[in-house]
């Protein structure tokens, strides 16, 4: 129940800030460019909150947050006294009305930027593409487990997900692909990937599995290395140095499963069965998980253990595998431009080759899925929150470019129209397109919609 209601509070808390910052895209510019506001609406619907400020436009929250809207004075909205004419959105030339429309994607796209920048100079968290073991076709280009991707072509690939997008690309192309690599000893050396075999049943969800490749992943084993003093685990017996083995009857295989395996099987102040190995002897023993807030709507159970420790050669693969980047101010400016670029690029390649059937529309998310990552990734850290909302601001940026009509795309589209034909398109053709633009809006949000409740029962 709180993972639900930290998936809503923080989807809100994204929607809102970043539908505010699209909408006073469209705002400043229209008032800059002399066109008079009368509403300035985040969200859709009844009224929450409004206040009429002295500019005379009404602000306002509306209680269906998945989008809003700025109203401006507009001949074929009403009628408008002579004296407001020039105020009036209708009576600006062409090339202001494009400068309006496009404000609010072209200011998603600055908050995209923004965010990137506020990211690197916090310091981001980051697991470069070390590479756990390689099989089939990465095996065959002579990659090997220990070796980092550094570059997919000419691509810098400095993340997981950088090396993840480049070859998710490469692959729906069927494009053999260069791959440069870095051993433990720092030696480059570059390997041709033989995508163009990748067989018809290739789905981009599983690339990295299709090439051959596995990421690598500290194993650490199931030893405890603390139990702290009045801990659940410390009631039911458990020592410093005992090897967790089974967790309600599931084989603890390291310590990363021991978390997962208590939230699935455990309930507060109710007794889970373990079984710990201490000297080689097998003991099965009950412990009654405590559970603790970790945010504003969420909580773990704990059993109050800590692991033990790494060994020295672990300790080096981590630090090889896991650093923190901070950037300052200049460095970090450009960074966040480059990491714009490179996500508006990778998101209109997708879109494109989803459009001519080369990928799967199960890529599109959904509220459910953007809900989930929202609050995942502000449980993860401001540095992580900070580039799901540059994600996000970057998609919804792009979204509304899209040539729909009721999307900011579609009005570019009429007006660009205007300027070959020299006068505006005909309102017979605006309520056609508005017709079609909905329903193909409707289509894009149940297919959405579909592919995160799929995701849910998958």
């Amino acid at each position: 129940m709180g993972e639900v209601l930290g998936s809503i509070w923080w989807l809100l808390v994204a929607l809102g800030v970043l539908v505010t910052f699209h909408e006073f895209g469209h705002f400043w510019v229209a008032r800059r460019l002399g066109v008079r506001v009368l509403r300035f609406s985040v969200g859709f619907g009844k009224p929450l909150w409004s206040r009429r400020g002295a500019d005379g436009t009404e602000y306002v929250v509306a209680a269906i947050p998945l989008g809003g809207y700025v109203k401006m004075l507009d001949e074929r909205e009403g009628q408008v006294a002579e004296s407001e004419l020039n105020q009036a959105f209708n009576r600006k030339s062409v090339w202001s009305r494009i400068a309006i429309v496009a404000a609010g994607p072209v200011f998603n796209l600055v908050f995209a930027v923004f965010a990137f920048w506020v990211m690197f100079m916090v310091g981001i968290p980051e697991s470069r593409p070390l590479i756990g073991s390689a099989s089939g076709l990465a095996a065959e280009a002579g990659i090997e487990a220990g070796d980092a991707i550094v570059a997919v072509e000419d691509s810098d690939t400095r993340t997981w997900s950088h090396a993840v997008l480049a070859l998710v690309t490469r692959a729906l192309d069927r494009d053999p692909t260069r791959v440069t690599v870095e051993n433990a000893s720092g030696e480059r050396s570059d390997h041709v990937l033989a995508l163009n075999r990748l067989g018809p049943d290739f789905s981009e969800e599983k690339t990295l599995e299709a090439i051959g490749i596995e990421p690598w992943r500290l194993e650490i084993p199931s030893v405890i290395g603390e139990v702290n003093d009045e801990s659940p685990a410390f009631k039911a017996g458990l020592y410093k140095g005992d090897r967790i083995v089974e967790i309600a009857g599931e084989e603890v295989g390291g310590w990363s499963q021991i978390g997962r395996l208590v939230q699935t099987h455990g309930a507060e102040g109710q007794p889970l069965p373990l079984k710990v190995d201490r000297d080689g002897v097998i003991l099965e023993l009950e412990v009654l998980p405590r559970k603790e807030r970790t945010g504003a709507f969420s909580s773990r159970l704990l059993l109050g253990i800590t692991n033990a420790e790494i060994s020295a050669e672990q300790r080096g693969e981590l630090e090889r595998a896991a650093i923190i980047l901070r950037l300052g101010p200049v460095e970090g400016l450009g960074a966040a431009v480059k990491e714009t670029w490179r996500l508006t690029g990778t998101t209109l390649g997708l879109l494109g080759r989803m459009l001519m059937g080369s990928a799967s529309v199960k890529n599109l998310s959904g509220p459910i899925s953007i809900a989930q990552f929202a609050n995942s990734s502000a449980s993860a850290g401001l540095s992580h929150f900070l580039f799901f909302l540059g994600a996000i601001s970057l998609s919804l940026g792009i979204l509304n470019l899209l040539p729909i009509p009721v999307l900011d795309g579609g009005h570019l589209l009429y007006y660009l129209i205007e300027l070959v034909k020299g006068s505006p398109v005909s309102e017979q053709a605006q309520v056609a397109g508005q017709y079609f633009g909905l329903i193909a809006l409707a289509g894009l949000m149940s297919l959405a919609f579909v592919n995160d409740i799929l995701r849910l029962v998958g």
